[in-house]
This record gives C-alpha cells, sequence and structure tokens, in this order.
C-alpha cells in the first residue's frame, strides 16, 4: 500500500488519503464518528486489495485524523462533501462505497448526491438518521443549549462529543422517514448483539432503499465493530462478491 498523502481540496483545507493501485471498481472506505482511516476494518480490505491488485482509497474526513480542521466545526454534509471531493480527485472509474457506522449514512448521501459514479455500497453496522434515535430527549437539549455534548466512548479514551453544528446537519440530512432514491447493489451487515445501532435499523433501511438487490446480513454474536478476523473474512467476502457480480 502507499503512503499518507494530502488532497487539497479547496480553502485552505487538506484531506488525508491512502491510496491503494488496482483495476475498478474503486473501493472507497468510509469510516464511523470521530474514526479514521487507520481502523482494524479499514486497513484489512487496503490489504487485500492490494493482495488482488483492486483500487480503493481510504481517508480521513475533515477534522479527523491527519485531516486538516477542527472536528468540532465538522458536519454531515461537509463530511459528505469530503467523500464526493475524494471520488472525483482520485478515482476513474465507478466507486463502490464501504461505511461504517456512521460511514453507512455517509455513504447513502454520497449515493443519492452521485448515483452515476456509485456501483455498489456495504454497510457495516450503518446508523443512518442516527442524530434522531441515537440520544435522549435530555442530550438533545443540551446540544442546543450548550451547543455540544460529551459522553464517554467505549472505543477511545477520549470522550465522544457532539457539536450543535453536526446534530443539526444531521436532523437536516435524515433518510428514513420516506423511499431513498438508490438503485444500485447494497449490501447490510449487521451484529445482533450490538449495543450502539441497533441491528433493526439495518432491517428497516433494507426496506427503505428503492434497489431491488439489498441484503441484509446478520451476525448473531457480532458487535458493533465487527473487528473479529471472522467479522474481516465476511466483510471481505461480501466485498469480492459484489466487486464480481456481473
Amino acid at each position: 500500500m502507499d503512503g499518507v498523502r494530502h488532497l487539497h481540496i479547496g480553502g485552505g483545507r487538506r484531506l488525508s488519503y491512502a491510496l491503494t493501485e488496482g483495476r475498478g471498481p474503486t473501493l472507497v472506505f468510509l469510516p464511523g464518528y470521530m474514526s479514521d482511516m487507520e481502523g482494524t476494518k479499514a486497513l484489512a480490505l487496503a490489504a487485500w486489495a492490494e493482495a488482488e491488485g483492486r483500487a480503493m482509497v481510504r481517508f480521513d474526513y475533515g477534522g479527523c485524523g491527519a485531516s486538516s480542521g477542527e472536528f468540532e466545526a465538522q458536519t454531515l454534509a461537509g463530511w459528505r462533501d469530503d467523500t464526493l471531493s475524494i471520488i472525483d480527485m482520485l478515482t476513474d472509474n465507478p466507486a463502490v462505497l464501504v461505511g461504517s457506522s456512521m460511514g453507512g449514512w455517509l455513504m447513502l448521501l454520497v449515493a443519492l448526491a452521485w448515483p452515476e459514479r456509485i456501483a455498489g455500497l456495504v454497510g457495516i453496522a450503518a446508523a443512518p438518521d442516527f442524530t434522531a434515535w441515537g440520544y435522549t430527549p435530555d442530550e438533545k437539549m443540551t446540544i442546543l443549549r450548550e451547543g455540544r455534548l460529551e459522553r464517554p466512548s467505549d472505543y477511545a479514551e477520549t470522550p465522544y462529543v457532539t457539536s450543535r453544528a453536526f446534530w443539526e446537519s444531521g436532523e437536516a440530512l435524515r433518510l428514513l422517514h420516506a423511499e431513498i432514491a438508490i438503485d444500485c447493489p447494497v449490501r447490510l451487515l449487521h451484529g445482533q448483539a450490538d449495543p450502539d445501532v441497533p441491528w433493526a435499523y439495518s432491517l428497516e433501511l433494507s426496506k427503505k432503499v428503492r434497489s431491488a438487490d439489498v441484503q441484509a446480513i446478520l451476525v448473531k454474536d457480532g458487535d458493533h465493530r465487527l473487528s473479529r478476523p471472522q467479522d474481516i473474512a465476511l466483510l471481505i467476502a461480501t466485498v469480492r462478491t459484489l466487486l464480481e457480480a456481473p
């Protein structure tokens, strides 16, 4: 795999990325909230892509990882636009988006914004609309009143921070209230022991996406991350099958 590079996208902003050269479609990995391109799933998928001669891009949203910007100034719409910039400036082939947790919401927004460039979607514990269902009424009031909310994180030493800018952007981009006009193949992996994103949301998403080629794959003992060796093997098998479909 090539090393980390930096893409200048205007306005003094810079996105960090790593590109694996190979044949298309190009895999694009979308991390979860407060995550980056150095996660277990992103690295495992990139290693597989390199071994198979497949093209892949992994990157950090603005304000995350090695990309420029302040995290609490970011919005869901801004991260959607970061993803569109990555696809536009770094890929020539159709893209298959692999979205983890919040990245599963972003992959839907990107596919809606640029349907002709998206050849398929793979969600891992996809979390569309989590600004609506992922916070208690008291937490939402704290966000609106104080401009931010801190919660302990099970996945990092730093607290899980939600800004009012991000929360309001998410509320404006909710999808599950109506049909989602996406027609490409969609695969949804979800652990039934996920404590953060109920697996029923993958079933609801499978109903709302317009495409007839949608599959939800449930892992009975799988957690939110789905990063165990058997989970990674399932992810790679799912991606391989999608890429090799006629």
